[in-house]
Formats: C-alpha cells, structure tokens, sequence
C-alpha cells in the first residue's frame, strides 16, 4: 500500500494540540494564517504520495553505490529531489531574506513527518540541510551567508553535519580533526569523520559540509572546537563552481536499515587540507553546532513519527484484509478479517496512539521554538525558549522510542508475513532503529533531561508545564462524557506520580548524581507519557468544541492512551526511586 497524510489528525495536533492556533490569536505569529496550514499540508501530502512514497521501497532494495570518490544513489532519486526543490519544499521555513518562504517552523514540523513517514531516507537528506541554515544564519558571516545560504535555502546544495569520529562517538570532546590558519583568512582541515549522513550524493552538483575540527592552539575538551564550512567544490566570484575540495568519501557504511541514505566516511587533507571557512568564533563550535542539532533533534522526533505512522497505516490496511479465524459468537466457517479480534485492535489502537501522542509532543516543540523567535515580549520568548528547551529531549527520544516500538508491533500484527521482506513492514522496523541513536542517543537525551532541563531554575519550566497540564485534566474530569472512561482519574494519578519523580530526581541531582542518573531513562519515559496522554484528551476536547465530524474517535483515542501507556507513570516513579542501588550495584554482576 502506499501513504496518505493523515491531514486531519495533523491540523487537530497542529492548531489544539500544539497550540499554534492560540498562539496565532495571541499575536507571535504576525499575520500568519492558520488556513495556510491546511493547504500547505494537503500539498505535502500529494507530493508525498505521488513521487516519494513509491521511491521508498526502491531505495531500500536497491541501496547506493560508490564509484570512485563518488555515491550514487537508487535510481529515481536525483530526479526526485530536483522535483522536491523546484516545488519548493526545501524553502518552507528558511529566511525570506535568502529565498525561504518564511513559513513558521510548526508548518515544516509537519511537513517533515509527511517526509519521514513516505520516504524516510529521502527525508533524512532535507533534514540536515535545514540545521545547517540554521547554524549559517545564526552564526555566519555576512560574506558566508551572501554566497551559500540562498543555495542552501532552496535546497541546490544540501548540507552536512560532520562530528562523528572513530575515536569520538558522543564524546565530541575527543575529536582529532585539526585545523590550520591560512594567510587569506580562511583555514586548512585535515582528518576523517565516520557515520557523514549523506556525505556524498548524486542529488546535487555541490554539498555544503559542517565540520568541526581543532586549531593547535585549542584548549582541551569540548571547550577547544571550532566550526568549519567546507564545501565539495569551491565557489567561483560569479557564484559558478570552481575547483574540488579536498574532502572525499572514502567508504559507505552497510546498514540494518536507511538503505537508501548513504552513510559515509569522510577524508580531507589528501591533497594539502580541505579549504574551510570559520562558522562563529574559534574554539566556540560546539554553541554553533548546537544550533543545528537541537533543530535535528527536533526532527529526528518527527521521524518517529512518520515511521510510526506509516507502519500503523500498513499495519491497518493489512489487519482489514488478512482473514484468520472467526470473531467470537459468529457462526459459520468463514474466515473474518485478523482486525476483528480483540488484541489485534489493542495493538492497532496502540500503534495509533502512540503515533498521536509523539505527534503532538513534536508540534508542542515547534511552536515553543517558533514563539521564543518570533513573539514581540521578551518574557514571553524567553519563557517559550525555556519550554522548548524542555520539549526537545522529550520529542527526540520519547517520539523514536514509540516509532521502534509501533513498527515492531507493525511487524507483529502482519504475523510472519511481517518478517518477511516482501511486505514492507520488515523495512519500516530496520529503518526506525537508528532514530534512537543518532543526532544524540536516547540515553544521553534522558541525562540532558534529568541534568539540565529539569534542572534549569530549579525546575520552573517544568512546575509551569505541569500547571498547564492539571488545567486540560480539570476540563476532562468536569466533561461530563462518559466516554472518556477513567481518563481524568488516570492523567491525574501520573501528574501527581510525575511532579513527584521531578522533586525526587531534582534533589539527588545535586546530592547523589548517580542515583539521578540511573533513572534518567525511565524518567523521560513517565514524562512522555503523562505529557502525551494530556495533550491527546486536549485535542478530544477541542474535537468536540470545534464540531468534527466524529469527535468521539479523538475522546476514544485519548483514553486509550491514558488507560494503557499513561497508567505506566506510578510503576515509573517506583523504577526511578528505588531501583538506583540496582543500577549502581551492577558491577557485581556485570564485572564479577
């Protein structure tokens, strides 16, 4: 089956559920109209569906190749993207100034799920491009931005984000590429980086790469890193390409899943040192390069989403075809569709919620980021950049841990037909598992959490956040719908378990760091599911003040998720309060 945006469920969690519509009436949007949300959407999703979504299986089998010094990617690929960057979909939200639409980042939030859920290794190649804006026009100069920001605006030349290398997982401190200073103001590279996200391609004639690397001088650590740009082929004065740079693609890497999104080793200093221009100050990367993952963080969330959504849709149409047995009392001998048994919904409306929630989370996110730019009252940005400070490792790690977890349940539901490549859902499991540890892993986002994020101000975001939160459960439990079930007693339970957790773990911070730390995880996980099971009866009740057609099936969808995932938040407050002596007492067993 092929893929459809789901353009009302994401209008809901979009305008209601992230609060972009409120924000909008509040006035930090400018004249920003929510209706061009919808028609952006509907665009989206056709491209979506008629050139990217029939390239995913394609891509995953076919793969890529390297010739020489040179990627080439599954056929169909370059062609696509030509389309996607004439039709504008690379500008959504890039700067007016430079070519970009101006469009608010919640509109491209979007968009990047109806990407990640068509073609997640197409998506994945815009992504960082659009963190690389970011970080040129946060940071560049004036002469950098006049000559690669349009360009990468529009998406002629992608860009790249060059950490990674061998010695040098997430211990970016530890990173060997050296930096020379030339006479002419710009600088020499010389080093490898290892897991490059579309390093080389075929998809356009220049690639505009982000490098960090360490002058001689550097202090030590994370402290002594500059940031590069480097470019694959040098730009003339008239803006035509000149002459190769000295950064090649030395290998690719075979995969479990991504098939299709070359993955590289990179080399510069082959031939004298890559020529690259200083992105900021030196030695002050790393507050550059920050500028570019808490943007991909956000949109590695989003491909939880996507992949998540698309295995649930697969997963559904597969469930309403695949006959096995009969429902209970039904006469005959007739085999009924697998969808008509009970745990087969379970899984389903598991699958759906889940992919709703992280949705949510990740439009919450966007609009935070987008007020804390674009709001008049300094407060007020200040207060949402605090918010989306918070939201972030939440959407980047919750959002990837449901997306593994729904294209498992994806598999699971097609029964052995799923572990078999010809459908496809074996695909959309391979491809989700990366989410969880790229652009920072899962755990790390948890630490960040628990250190910094809860942390910060001693723990006002959160005590704010959790106030909004107590509101919407006070609207549910005087609703008087019986079919929210136990929803409200449920939201309410975990608020109360989560601003618990948040003192407990606020408290040994401090005082006991590894006692705090080893219940990062599972904390991130409480707050993903209390915070998502709030947000999904807050899109249920705006169903229902807005006269959709079927508001039943939101208020339905929101107890779900309260009465199977959000109920888990007491048990998780006992995992991170008791369970630190175990996790730190470890050694017995792991080294003994």
């Amino acid at each position: 089956m092929t893929y459809r945006a789901p353009i009302s469920d994401m209008l809901l969690a979009l305008n209601h559920g992230a609060g972009l519509e409120a924000a909008v009436k509040a006035g930090h949007y400018g004249d920003f109209d929510v209706d061009i949300a919808s028609a952006v959407l509907e665009e989206a999703g056709r491209f979506a569906t008629d050139v990217l979504a029939p390239l995913n299986r394609t891509g995953d089998e076919h793969g890529i190749k390297l010739e020489g010094s040179s990627v080439i990617t599954a056929p169909g690929w370059p062609d696509a993207y030509k389309r996607w960057t004439a039709a504008g979909w690379n500008a959504v939200s890039g700067p007016e100034d430079f070519g970009g639409q101006g469009l608010p980042l919640a509109i491209n939030a979007a968009c990047t799920e109806i990407w990640s859920a068509s073609n997640i290794s197409f998506g994945l190649c815009p992504l960082l491009t659009l963190s690389a804006i970011e970080a040129l026009d946060a940071h560049g100069s004036e002469e950098l931005k006049k000559i690669y920001l349009e360009k990468l605006v529009s998406g002629d030349w992608p860009g790249t984000m060059q950490l990674t290398e061998p010695q040098a997982g997430s211990d970016v401190g530890a990173l060997r590429s050296r930096a020379e200073r030339a006479g002419d103001g710009s600088y020499r590279i010389k080093g490898s980086k290892i897991f490059i996200t579309y390093g080389d391609h075929d998809m356009s004639d220049n690639i505009v790469h982000f490098v960090l690397a360490r002058l001689p001088d550097a202090p030590a650590g994370t402290k002594g890193i500059s940031l590069f740009l480097i470019p694959k082929f040098m730009v003339n004065a008239d803006g035509s390409l000149g002459e190769r740079n000295d950064i090649y693609v030395s290998g690719i890497e075979h995969k479990l899943g991504m098939h299709a999104a070359p993955t590289c080793t990179m080399t510069m200093g082959d031939h004298g040192g890559a020529i690259g221009y200083l992105i900021g100050e030196e030695n002050r990367g790393m507050q550059c390069m920050f500028t570019m993952m808490n943007q991909a963080r956000l949109a590695v969330g989003l491909q939880g989403v996507g992949i998540a959504d698309r295995a649930y849709q697969q997963a559904l149409a597969f469930a309403q075809e695949r006959r096995q047995g009969r429902a209970i009392g039904k006469p005959g001998n007739e085999s009924d569709p697998i969808i008509v048994h009970p745990d087969v919904k379970r899984m389903l409306m598991q699958m759906r919620a889940m992919t709703a929630a992280s949705r949510t989370i990740c439009y919450a996110t966007a609009v935070a980021l987008d007020v804390s730019m674009r709001a008049k009252d300094a407060k007020v940005r200040t207060a949402a950049a605090a918010r989306a400070a918070l939201l972030t490792p939440i959407a980047k790690a919750f959002s990837t841990d449901l997306g593994n977890e729904a294209t498992s349940i994806g598999v699971q539901i097609h029964g052995g037909m799923g572990f078999i490549e010809e459908t496809g859902a074996a695909q959309h499991y391979r491809d989700a598992r990366i989410t969880q540890i790229y652009e920072g892993t899962n755990g790390i986002q948890s630490i960040d959490l628990v250190t910094r994020k809860l942390a910060a101000n001693g723990g006002e975001s959160v005590w704010a956040l959790l106030d909004e939160l107590k509101g919407i459960v006070k609207q549910v439990e005087t609703s008087n719908d019986p079919a929210f079930g136990t929803t409200g007693a449920k939201l309410r339970d975990a608020l109360a378990s989560l601003e618990r957790t948040s003192r407990w773990l606020l408290e040994h911070v401090t005082s006991a760091p590894n006692e705090a730390l080893a219940g990062a995880t599972p904390y991130l996980r409480q707050f993903g599911a209390t915070l998502g099971g709030c947000m999904l009866a807050n899109e249920a009740l705006a169903a229902r003040g807005i006269g959709d057609a079927d508001p039943q099936r939101y208020v339905m969808l929101a107890r779900f998720f309260a009465e199977n995932i959000t109920v888990q938040a007491p048990s998780l407050e006992k995992t991170v309060m008791d369970s630190a002596e175990a996790v730190n007492g470890a050694d017995a067993v792991l080294l003994g």
